[in-house]
């Protein structure tokens, strides 16, 4: 087999790092809300939360984070996908068994993840999602597209139709169940979080919400990989026409779809249009918006701080999920049920921030993030090269 080694960073597209980064930053907002308290899950925040400054906040995440960072991480994970394609096929480098070893191994990071520390983890699924996945590997251009359409607009229409006809029990919540969170996670017994963590994962993904998680996922890997094909965002100065138009078109339907229901009472009915086809284009705006603002030396100079946390997105990713385990959790500092949402926005950017510290601190010594190396060396069966011969500050 061919040595495969790092992309040489001046080939990187640091834009694509700086959007990945950005992307945790929203992923990070929208969690925390999640791992602090159980209504995230089971509803009731507004019972809880009805200050005029907490449903403002509740209102902000909302509109501009839930629904529209892990979209674009999902796109961005789609482009990655194609862009590796790319490379072991330009290296005449057998790509099925390479990928699907990959996806395995993110699947098995993600069981750990999902069940020993966080219910909410999105790489198990990233991880079979990324199998099905190959299967398009080899289709052509119109396909992907088109399959990945039809698939979200039937989803999201299926379920949308489905949640109207019940809409007059949408808004209700379980007390017991809420109660029973507060009380396992305000716990310092590791078994009894555990158990709970457990128990939510099987609420929110037993039954057919896995398949409905697999269902709205799969059409943005595929919008990632049929965009990395067309090349759009390889070369932004030359496909610059095409990505102004995207941008506008995705912002103007960002807007209509994310914002628009708060115009009409925000109905729980409308929630699937508003997440996945809303928070679709609001993905597609992100990206856009991130790669011609990077293509100025100002711009490039502001997307710096998401590079460094990008190139580690893996790392950093888990990593918030430790944090916030500590954070929120009995065993930890405990301050479950005791952070309010602005308040929990305002712990995302400090966490954040000493994210983007350590991690260019990180690429001062190291090659890869400490989980992407050891990714990459399970992957390649090959213990991949981890220091930096000469140690330099990243630029």
């Amino acid at each position: 087999m061919t040595t495969m080694t790092p992309v040489n960073e001046k080939d990187r597209l640091r834009w694509i790092d700086a959007a990945r980064g950005f992307a945790l930053f929203g992923i990070l907002v929208v969690n925390i809300g999640a791992f602090s308290a159980p209504f995230f899950i089971y509803g009731g925040e507004g019972i809880v939360w009805n200050s005029s400054m907490d449903r403002l906040a509740q209102a902000v995440i909302d509109i501009f984070f839930q629904a529209s960072f892990y979209t674009l991480f999902s796109f961005l994970f789609g482009f990655g996908l194609q862009l590796m394609k790319d490379r072991l096929t330009s290296r005449r480098v057998s790509v099925y068994p390479i990928l699907i070893r990959r996806m395995l191994i993110l699947t098995g990071i993600g069981l750990v993840h999902a069940f020993l520390i966080w219910h909410g983890d999105i790489l198990l699924t990233y991880g079979i999602i990324g199998l099905i996945s190959l299967l398009f590997l080899n289709q052509r251009d119109k396909t992907i597209r088109r399959f990945g359409i039809s698939l979200l607009v039937i989803i999201v229409g299926l379920f949308t139709v489905m949640l109207y006809s019940s809409r007059q029990f949408l808004d209700t919540y379980d007390q017991m169940l809420i109660s029973q969170a507060f009380e396992n996670y305000q716990s310092s017994s590791m078994a009894a979080i555990l158990s709970q963590n457990y128990q939510d994962w099987m609420y929110a993904n037993g039954g057919i919400g896995l398949i409905l998680s697999i269902s709205t996922i799969l059409p943005l890997f595929l919008f990632g990989m049929y965009v990395a094909r067309k090349r759009w965002l390889h070369q932004p100065t030359q496909h610059r026409s095409i990505l102004f138009k995207l941008w506008f078109y995705s912002s103007i339907l960002f807007l209509i779809l994310k914002l628009g229901p708060y115009f009409y009472g925000n109905p729980a009915w409308f929630s699937m249009i508003q997440d996945n086809i809303g928070g679709t284009f609001s993905a597609l705006f992100y990206i856009t918006s991130v790669t011609l603002i990077a293509q100025t030396s100002v711009g490039e100079w502001c997307m710096r701080p998401f590079v460094y946390v990008g190139r580690m997105a893996l790392s950093n990713y888990i990593s918030q999920s430790v944090i916030c385990f500590l954070l929120f959790y009995g065993i930890g500092i405990g301050l479950y049920g005791k952070v309010s949402p602005i308040l929990g926005i305002v712990m995302a950017i400090v966490i954040y921030s000493l994210q983007v510290v350590y991690s260019k601190w990180w690429f001062t010594h190291y090659q890869f993030g400490p989980l992407e190396w050891v990714w990459r060396s399970l992957t390649y069966k090959k213990k991949q090269t981890f220091r930096r011969r000469n140690k330099s500050s990243l630029k």
